[in-house]
């Protein structure tokens, strides 16, 4: 391994001993030298302490793998326009965790050593901006869009239509990144649940976390004419175009939605598509009956519902690991997408690999990568008080 790369892991390495206190120190020293940047991040700071310190990780690991850290590097570049993030606030991102590493590494630390992550932060500085420049270039840092509907299927949980003020381009499968007028600066990223439509509309499935302020004020405090923002389309989700391949879409919880999107794509493709809806009781199919009416407008889509708690009308019983062996003749022909809660995916595509699936035709977006929120049904009665309270909002969002 080349010297430069090692010394950077190395002292990157010192910071996991104590990454709270690595983060606190470092935006404790960009804001006393720099306190006008503090308004380009959002009040909760915790959230952002964690991005913070897996976007480092990425760029002191990734060094064995240049094709993928450039494909970050240029992410988080297009990422950090939402932000208000301009060039010249990376030099002042820098000189802080420059001093977070000379306390935090402060054994390893060297004038080599400096000079290495001084250059390997210049590198990826520049290819953020470069990144971002470009994305300007073609696309606004957010958009603006109405809400057009506020569907409340259950008391955590809405589907919510909206309509952007210009075009968003998006693929199926691919998520956006929300912020309301009540939180500003505070993204939260959900899967679109639609194909791309001629209106231009996008639906979202939210199901409100406990704590979740963005989440709990889509659900509770949001409703038709009210402005949110969105941030541009991500994610690696997209649609296998080999049209001999018959498709396995399998969604739990707010996790339906990407699954969603992609049998409305596949609806008219030509190949049999069969989608699993994972839920723990009838009562938590919260779109079954849109899910019906797209079936019943597409002949060679079929809608499985699996409860891994009760018994239901139509449903298989059991977890869906359970009951993929049973499901299908030759499920090692298909291509499979999951999405949903981590432990789900995680078993769906151990499954699916065990019973012969190759690797490359399994695909959902790991969460550590940035990828949809998704969650499982919450139980009744989930407690609130870790929200801030909620307040309906019908005036334009204020950009950050």
């Amino acid at each position: 391994m080349p010297p430069e790369p090692r010394t950077a892991a190395d002292c990157f390495a010192r910071l996991e001993a104590d990454p709270a206190g690595a983060t606190g120190y470092f935006y404790g020293r960009l804001f006393a030298a720099e306190p006008h940047l503090r308004a380009l991040f959002p009040p909760a700071m915790g959230p952002q302490h964690d991005r913070f310190f897996r976007a480092v990780a990425r760029i002191a690991r990734d060094r064995d793998d240049p094709a993928d850290l450039a494909a970050r590097l240029c992410r988080l570049g297009r990422g950090h326009r939402k932000y208000g993030v301009r060039p010249e606030h990376y030099a002042a991102v820098g000189a802080a965790l420059t001093a977070t590493l000379r306390v935090f590494a402060a054994d390893l630390w060297t004038p080599d050593a400096e000079a290495a992550w001084t250059a390997a932060y210049r590198r990826a500085a520049e290819a953020m901006i470069a990144a971002a420049e470009r994305d300007a270039a073609q696309a606004p840092p957010w958009w603006a869009a109405e809400v057009t509907a506020h569907d409340r299927r259950a008391p955590d949980l809405a589907v919510l239509t909206l309509r952007p003020e210009r075009p968003l381009p998006f693929t199926a499968g691919q998520h956006v990144s929300v912020q309301t007028g009540r939180w500003p600066r505070m993204w939260r990223p959900y899967s679109v649940a639609n194909a791309p439509r001629p209106d231009g509309t996008l639906s979202l499935h939210v199901r409100a976390r406990p704590g979740g302020w963005v989440s709990g004020a889509l659900v509770r405090a949001t409703a038709p004419g009210d402005t949110v923002l969105l941030g541009p389309a991500e994610g690696e989700m997209a649609l296998d175009p080999d049209p001999g391949r018959d498709l396995l879409l399998i969604g739990g919880g707010t996790g339906l939605a990407p699954m969603k999107a992609l049998a409305e794509q596949a609806a008219g493709s030509g190949r049999d598509v069969r989608l699993l809806v994972a839920a723990r009781t009838a009562g938590d199919l919260y779109d079954l009956p849109d899910l019906r009416r797209l079936e019943a407008a597409s002949a060679r889509l079929r809608v499985v519902p699996v409860l891994s708690r009760s018994a239901g009308p139509g449903a298989l019983t059991g977890r869906v690991q359970d009951v993929l062996p049973g499901l299908l003749d030759c499920v090692r022909d298909h291509t499979a997408y999951v999405a949903g809660p981590p432990p789900l995916v995680r078993a769906a595509a151990a499954a699916l690999r065990r019973l012969g699936v190759p690797g490359p035709r399994v695909h959902h977006d790991p969460p550590a990568c940035g990828g949809p929120v998704t969650s499982p049904p919450a139980p009744a009665g989930t407690p609130s008080s870790a929200r801030p309270p909620d307040r309906t909002t019908r005036s334009p969002v204020p950009r950050p």
